[in-house]
């Protein structure tokens, strides 16, 4: 007998293309997969530092700050880079450059003109760009207003009517919303979304957790109209899973209900001490 057939409205995301394209990219590999971008002569390929595999001959390689790009002041103070890979093609031969996956996963090219101009996606979800794209990070170093939405919680927008690479964890998949279409999924399994998609946060709660346990998902209501990528394995899960099987225990922060343990048994432990010492003296 055959399996049955389920239809979903989840399908994988798949890229076509258009007539008049001129970036020639192929993705190769499977589940830690590699980028090979052709650039013409005069073109340049922005990419995130470390992430370069390999590359021609012709081609110049230099670290650059962009001011327009996601970092500053603040991401330097606390030790993160706050400049890019830049990739220049000076002569007048086609080159080429290989960008390495830094994480399993797959590798997302995204046509920035299909999707308005702009695109909300993860810290960790850029890749590479070519021609006109910035990257800008939607966190304020001073927020003035506690209000928490989708520019929180994926802290960076695609801007330009270039091409981008993202890359997300796992399987990715995609949703085309329409409008006034509802879905709720895991905040941390977003890759990215169109700025149409309407983003509303549902908090867990948090003394729930911190008395039975269990992990800090945050579940997030999107309605459409806008497309949705998904990704089935984030990073971030990703290492808590390698460092829960790792030597060292886990922190208090991950594991709160040990915490309030600690807490009851010291309090019964000085009750004890005081009941005895009440009784002895009567």
């Amino acid at each position: 007998m055959a399996a049955p057939f389920f239809s979903t409205p989840f399908q994988p995301y798949v890229y076509q293309s258009q007539q008049g394209s001129v970036t020639a990219f192929q993705i190769s590999g499977g589940d830690v997969q590699v980028l090979q971008v052709m650039l013409k002569s005069q073109e340049k390929l922005t990419a995130k530092p470390g992430t370069m595999c390999y590359m021609s001959g012709n081609m110049q390689m230099d670290n650059n700050y962009l001011p327009e790009n996601d970092g500053g002041v603040w991401q330097w103070i606390f030790g993160k880079s706050v400049s890019s890979t830049v990739f220049f093609n000076p002569g007048s031969d086609d080159g080429y450059v290989g960008i390495s996956a830094p994480f399993p996963g797959r590798i997302l090219p995204v046509d920035l003109a299909n999707f308005g101009g702009e695109l909300l996606c993860q810290a960790d979800a850029f890749l590479c760009s070519v021609n006109d794209v910035s990257v800008t990070s939607t966190v304020e170093p001073r927020p003035r207003n506690i209000e928490i939405g989708a520019e929180m919680i994926l802290k960076q927008k695609l801007r330009g009517q270039g091409m981008a690479f993202l890359v997300g964890g796992g399987s990715v998949m995609q949703k085309i919303l329409a409008p006034r279409e509802v879905i709720t999924v895991d905040a941390a399994c977003i890759v990215a979304m169109t700025t149409t998609i309407n983003f509303q946060l549902k908090s867990p709660n948090q003394l729930r957790r911190a008395v039975f346990g269990g992990d800090n998902q945050l579940t997030a209501s999107l309605t459409g109209p806008g497309v949705v990528f998904i990704q089935s394995l984030p990073f971030h899960r990703l290492s808590q899973r390698i460092a829960s099987r790792s030597v060292a225990g886990p922190s208090l922060r991950d594991n709160p209900k040990f915490f309030i343990q600690i807490v009851m048994f010291f309090f019964l432990a000085y009750v004890m001490i005081v009941s005895s010492i009440i009784l002895t003296d009567v």
